[in-house]
């Protein structure tokens, strides 16, 4: 415990302060105990609610415990915290009445008059019970709880709680822990509750005179020292965080004051700090409390260095206990760099040079503070947070060899020397902190001033020390900014050969991102480098780069194309023509070929137009232009489809790189790609498709990184800037192929050349290397990029055929179009074309036939052609034509309508092939059937024949159908006019196709009577026209009958009449007699008259055979099946149904009839049947099926006949009557046994319907008349 006498000023604001609490009464008492309150009290954390919505906080207590003297308590106006005393303890161990009466008692009274006078309400008093040894030989000891009850009922009346009982604090006890634990509660509580009310109070007399700012006579430097008496106290409290925030808002809004003083609000107070700078020692960061800065504060004499200095020493100390390092560097570059604002806004007179001696010695101060707290671990690790420190301190430190004549050749002049004196006078004398240590940035900054030696050493030292961070963090742009400040440096001292590699990574970097300011300036120097080195081919590199460089002015843009002109001009020396990029004279803004396209044939004129854009500020006259060509023919088409997809111009954007290509590509030769097919050697069918790298050499190998434009300024024999060897251009093969131009003018601007292309061979030309030549000089583009390609074809003669319109009807003549592309071969006086005719489609000659001769759609020459037609081949004569002509002319053709379904006997050819002949299939785009009509043709200029295909569609449809009147027969034929024409239908016919019968003779009694009106009629389109004719027969018909219907048509034309044109169609009818009739008759009740719902009804249905079977069919084929036991007799099976519902079937639905093998035979079934509704109801359904027995199912087995039963069927024996009843019977093939037991695999009976007109239903369409059911109902009425 402090004795009482009072520290120096300087320690009152150091960081070991703690809360001062005033210990009164009995000092022996409180030194005994000292040493245990001091150690307990901060060992437990208390929660600190603080006022404003804070959030609280867990915080550990301590206390500087002095003694209690009036001097301490806090006068009227005292704002400081620090000395102020928290909390005052009344120590006492009486227990005697009298003593307490006589002295404690008048002692604690002055105490507390002396604490109320001065405001002080936080007190408390302790009273020590020592045990039973303080009480030997004392006659009158009170209880120990009568003293205390004395002391609070005198002096705590109304705060018990106050006065606090320390019982056997020196013994080892539980009742001496509880007590102690009480107490320590207690001041810990008591202690808290001041802090929070008098740091509160103390904060609204802080936010109160922040209000009073915007009025006269407020001062921040007063302000300044009350808000960090807050932060001393945070501070002290080790709520470092806190701490922090109240620098920073006085860091603010110093900040926000120099602002406004900027735009014209200046404050008074602000003029102190405007006086001028008359030191600059650089920050000073080892010490916790810069008490010298704080003073001048205090007295408002500081500068605006010295308030900065300060504010950022106290926020980097509070950031080091945070463990907050590296946001020490950050915020000393911002300082440093405002700081240098704030001077220049607040106009601050200020010695030249003296702020980068401030910085510079700034910058070293942080850096090691830094270093001083972190292991070198740490600082490898966090370099990008201090290379920013780095790199400004070498900034100033070659600012300062600058001014005081360091970096010059010559060495520093006597002006020099007495700058270097002024600025290392306002230094001052070394800190004491520093005085020791040999690397102290005092003793850096002399000593680098001092001589030249001594500042070389010291700049390169911190500047290899910046690039090797700015690399190791992965900032290259950094370092190579770096790097061209030392080059400069390095010019500045007449080494050019240590500059040339940094300038030139400068330079490749700048170009790679595009920085065009920094390219002009970095070339520039390059320039003056490569002069003093006596590179004459690099300089005039660079020299054409700059002369067309548009960020300079025009007069030195022309001053660097003298240079180039005058080199050119000059005698070729040894080592030949120099070579320079082509980026430096022009670009390549465009490529056109002339005429449109970028593909012709063999021998065509072909021009190529290149746009330049001149890049230099005069004209300039070329000797020689040229455009180096490459010609794939491994590849070279027979046709031009191979370079349909050439563009016929090319444009190059405006934004790529001088070379005409990306600058993200400027590493190297972009790639050439072409397309690659695998085509199959049997039948040249293409396999596979893709692309390949002709140069892939090129592509993939390693670059160094620099652009073309850079690596072309390397001579031939001498290394590139970083070594590298140089990029020489592409030399062309011996023969090569160019295009050339002499004697060119190229103005400023854009400038159009046209070449003359060569096209004597066929295949691919790619433009690879344009040069331009200047007497000795050639600038050269290696490469062209995109890649620009032509196409020189010889294509074939071709030979196609095409309607004139589409759709070609069959049936109707029909114009085609014949299109000969001559290609490379002459067609000659005498050439003809052999067509071989076709049954289906023979070529109508025409004699007014001409042909047309034509070149790229323009007419040449018209004249006629000479068309002789045999039986076997139509022969063509053509009119002489030249190659790469088109030759066009017209014939007409007429495809005939196949005949009908019916499919003639296979015809074979002479070799043994059969001959297939075309047939009619369905189009999915019409409803039309098409034909496809093959013509081979030969050629003179092939010995292959060609064979081409026309596609005709039929523009009918034709249906037939047969139609049965009781035993008489009607044949309906219907015309579907499926086209989008109209025709006219005439000479409708129909007839018995002409084949003879079984003795050799037609049937002459058939006739075929029309029942058809009128000679003509219309068939309009997507319209059908219907035809009938009855079929009559002296004798019985046959049982099949083959027609042949005939019909002229001709398209309808309201001005122009065609000539008609016939059409056949052969069918087929089958099964043509009708075999059984069916009548059916309705019964009602008897005594009724009509049918009534609900009751009974007798259907009677009556089947009669009308026919026998042909001779030479089966009654299995025709009239029913053959009888199991071999009588002969005929067995069909009737049904009666009703699908609408209408009728309900009683008892039997279907039976078996069996009928004798031959003549008429008709029998009558009786049915039972009951009407479901009233009204006019039609008859039931009656079907009539064939029954075919088991016993023929087993000569002809049929898939459906077999059903796997268990057990043999029944149906055979019970169906032999024919009163059987067969509601078992249920569909064709499908049988199922009466009995229970089934076997599988036997062969059943079989039903098969008959063909329609086998059976005629004569009452198929009648109705019956059935009454409602009598309703006979009782209403009972009851009257009143």
């Amino acid at each position: 415990m402090d004795s009482g006498e009072e520290k120096p000023a300087a320690a009152i604001y150091a960081m070991e302060n703690k809360p001062i609490v005033t210990c009164a009464g009995d000092q022996a008492l409180f030194t005994s105990l000292y040493t245990s309150l001091a150690q307990q009290l901060p060992r437990e954390p208390m929660e600190w609610r603080r006022t404003y919505g804070r959030a609280p906080k867990m915080i550990h207590l301590e206390a500087n415990f002095v003694q209690f003297k009036e001097e301490l308590l806090p006068k009227d106006g005292t704002k400081a915290l620090l000395t102020f005393p928290f909390l005052h303890i009344y120590w006492t161990d009486c227990c005697d009445s009298e003593a307490y009466r006589s002295s404690v008692k008048e002692d604690v009274s002055r105490w507390q008059s002396s604490l109320r006078s001065h405001g002080s309400a936080d007190w408390l008093i302790i009273v020590v019970d020592g045990g039973d040894a303080r009480k030997k030989n004392k006659s009158n000891i009170l209880p120990r709880s009568s003293i205390v009850d004395k002391i609070r009922g005198d002096f705590c009346n109304k705060q018990n709680d106050r006065c606090v009982v320390l019982s056997d604090p020196l013994k080892d006890s539980s009742r001496s822990q509880e007590s102690w634990n009480s107490l320590l509660l207690k001041l810990r509580t008591l202690l808290l509750m001041s802090f929070t009310k008098n740091l509160g109070r103390f904060e609204d007399d802080m936010r109160t005179l922040r209000e009073k700012r915007t009025q006269p006579g407020w001062s921040f430097c007063e302000y300044f020292m009350v808000q960090e008496e807050l932060a001393f106290v945070f501070e002290m409290l080790q709520q470092f965080e806190d701490a922090l925030v109240q620098y920073d808002e006085l860091d603010a809004l110093f900040t926000q004051y120099v602002l406004n003083f900027g735009a014209g609000d200046a404050a008074k107070w602000l003029g102190s700090f405007c006086s001028p700078v008359l030191n600059w020692s650089g920050l000073l960061l080892r010490r916790p409390i810069d008490m010298e800065k704080r003073n001048g504060i205090q007295r408002g004499s500081a500068s605006l260095l010295d308030m900065r200095s300060y504010l950022f020493s106290r926020q980097c100390t509070l950031l080091i206990f945070l463990q907050r390092p590296w946001e020490v560097t950050q915020r000393a570059l911002e300082l440093l760099h405002n700081c240098v604002q704030e001077l220049r806004l607040l106009e601050v007179p200020v010695l030249e040079g003296a702020l980068d001696c401030w910085v510079f010695l700034s910058c070293l101060e942080v850096l090691h503070r830094i270093e001083s707290c972190c292991d070198r671990a740490q600082l490898a690790a966090n370099s990008s947070h201090t290379v920013g420190l780095w790199a400004y301190a070498t900034d100033k430190l070659k600012s300062l060899g600058q001014l005081c004549g360091l970096v010059s050749r010559t060495g520093p002049t006597s002006e020099d020397l007495n700058r270097t004196v002024d600025l290392l006078a306002g230094l001052g004398d070394e800190r004491p902190e520093t005085a020791s240590s040999l690397q102290s940035p005092y003793k850096k900054l002399k000593e680098a001033l001092s001589s030249v030696e001594a500042f070389e050493r010291h700049y390169l030292e911190l500047c290899q020390a910046a690039m090797e961070m700015y690399r190791a963090i992965g900032r290259l742009r950094s370092a190579r900014l770096l790097g061209k400040s030392l080059a400069e440096f390095y010019m500045s001292k007449g080494q050019p050969e240590r500059a040339e590699a940094l300038l030139a990574e400068a330079l490749r970097s700048y170009v790679s991102e595009g920085w065009s300011f920094p390219v002009t300036h970095t070339r520039k120097q390059m320039g003056e480098c490569q002069k003093l080195l006596g590179r004459s081919v690099d300089s005039l590199q660079t020299s054409a780069l700059l002369a067309g460089d548009a960020n300079l002015s025009a007069e030195e843009r022309t001053r660097f194309c003298r240079d180039v002109l005058d080199y050119a001009g000059e005698p070729v020396e040894q080592g030949g023509a120099a070579s320079l990029d082509m980026g430096a004279l022009a670009r390549l803004t465009r490529i056109r070929f002339m005429p449109d396209g970028a593909s012709v044939h063999t021998g065509a004129a072909l021009q190529v137009e290149l746009t330049l854009h001149c890049l230099m500020p005069v004209a300039v006259r070329a000797d020689e232009l040229a455009v180096g060509i490459h010609l794939d023919a491994e590849h070279a088409s027979k046709g031009a489809g191979q370079g349909r997809g050439l563009p016929g111009t090319v444009d190059f954007e405006a934004s790529a790189s001088p070379t005409g290509r990306p600058a993200s590509l400027s590493a190297g030769p972009p790639p050439e790609m072409d397309e690659a097919h695998d085509r199959s050697p049997s039948d040249d069918s293409l396999s596979s498709a893709g692309v390949v790298c002709k140069n892939a050499h090129l592509v993939i190998r390693r670059h160094d990184g620099g652009s073309p434009q850079d690596a072309s300024r390397t001579p031939r024999g001498h290394a590139g800037p970083t070594g590298a060897a140089p990029a020489t251009p592409v030399a062309l093969k011996e023969g090569a192929r160019m295009l050339t131009g002499r004697r060119i003018a190229l103005e400023p601007g854009d400038n159009r050349v046209v070449l003359t292309a060569p096209s004597d061979e066929p295949g691919t030309y790619t433009l690879r290397r344009l040069s331009v030549t200047l007497a000795n000089v050639n600038f050269v583009l290696p490469h062209i990029y995109p890649s620009v390609q032509y196409h020189v074809y010889s294509q074939e003669p071709q030979l196609s055929v095409q309607p004139l319109a589409e759709p070609l009807l069959a049936g109707l003549p029909q114009t085609v179009k014949f299109t000969l592309l001559t290609g490379h071969y002459a067609v000659r006086k005498g050439d003809a074309l052999q067509l071989s005719n076709s049954d289906g489609m023979p070529v109508l000659a025409n004699a007014g036939c001409s042909a047309r001769i034509s070149n790229s759609g323009a007419a040449v020459s018209e004249s006629t052609l000479s068309v002789q037609s045999s039986d076997k081949v139509t022969s063509i004569s053509l009119p002489p034509a030249p190659p790469y002509h088109a030759l066009e002319f017209h014939l007409e053709v007429l495809c005939l309508i196949p005949p009908g379904p019916e499919r003639p006997a296979d015809e074979r050819l002479t070799n043994g092939e059969i001959r297939h002949r075309p047939r009619s299939y369905s189009h999915p785009d019409t409803a039309m059937s098409a034909i496809d009509q093959r013509m081979s043709i030969d050629c003179p200029w092939s010995i292959y024949s060609t064979l081409l295909t026309l596609t005709f569609h039929i523009p009918f449809k034709t249906e037939h159908s047969l139609l049965s009147a009781g035993n008489r027969k009607f044949i309906r034929v219907c015309v579907h006019n499926v086209s989008d024409s109209d025709f006219t239908l005439a000479h409708v016919k129909l007839e018995e196709r002409n084949v003879p019968g079984q003795d050799g003779r037609r049937r002459a009694s058939l006739e075929m009577r029309s029942l058809n009106a009128g000679a003509e009629q219309l068939l309009c389109s997507k319209r059908s026209a219907h035809c009938l004719w009855e079929a009559t027969c002296k004798e019985d018909l046959p049982s099949s009958l083959e027609c042949v219907f005939s019909a002229s048509f001709r398209p309808r034309r309201p001005h122009h009449a065609a000539a008609f044109q016939l059409f056949h169609y052969h069918f087929l009818l089958d099964k043509v007699p009708t075999l059984y009739s069916v009548r059916a008759n309705m019964l009602p009740l008897a005594g009724e008259r009509h049918c009534r719902s609900g009751s009974l009804c007798g259907l009677e249905v009556v089947i009669a055979r009308l026919a026998e079977p042909a001779e030479g069919r089966t009654d299995a084929d025709d009239g029913g099946g053959t009888d199991a036991d071999g009588l002969g007799a005929s067995k069909v099976l009737y049904e009666v149904a009703d699908s609408s519902s209408n009728w309900a079937v009683c008892g039997r639905s279907s039976g078996l009839v069996s009928m004798p093998p031959s003549g008429s035979w008709a029998h009558k079934v009786h049915i039972e049947v009951m009407p479901l509704f009233a009204g006019h109801l039609p008859f039931p359904k009656i079907k009539v099926l064939k029954y075919l027995p088991h016993n023929i199912n087993a000569l002809q087995p049929d898939a459906d006949s077999q059903v796997e039963n268990d057990s043999l069927s029944l149906l055979d024996k019970t169906l032999d009557d024919a009163t059987a009843d067969t509601a078992s019977v249920r569909s064709r093939g499908s049988v199922q046994s009466l009995g229970e037991q089934q076997h599988r695999g036997v062969a059943l009976p079989r039903l098969d319907p008959f063909s329609p007109g086998q059976v005629f239903n004569h009452s198929h369409a009648r109705q019956v008349l059935v009454l409602p059911a009598n309703d006979d109902h009782i209403v009972e009425v009851h009257a009143t």
